[in-house]
């Protein structure tokens, strides 16, 4: 599994609520990402900084996804290119119990 940690500046004068509803907003585009197995939303507690945090069957299908029309879309929205991070994920532990990749 590969984690992807994507960052972006926002306005931290904006409501955590109105952060939330934009974010559940755009949920729904991300349940048939090919090769997405999960993402999680984040907001910075000072709201300056958002992004998420993705988790990927393969690298591969991770760029896929990261294309540069997608980072020029993020960079107009933001004002600023998004930053991304990736890691190896060889095990997950949840509350159902532990997987090796």
């Amino acid at each position: 599994m590969i984690v992807a940690v994507v960052r972006f500046p926002m306005d931290p004068s904006q409501p955590a609520d109105a952060v939330r509803s934009s974010f559940e907003a755009s949920a729904p585009a991300y349940q048939s990402v090919p090769g997405l197995v999960r993402k999680h939303f984040l907001r910075a507690e000072d709201g300056s900084e958002g992004g998420g945090v993705y988790l990927w069957d393969s690298r591969a299908a991770a760029d896929a996804w990261y294309t540069d029309a997608w980072r020029e879309r993020l960079t107009q929205k933001f004002g600023a290119a998004p930053a991304i991070e990736y890691f190896e994920s060889p095990v997950t532990v949840d509350a159902g119990g532990v997987t090796v990749a």
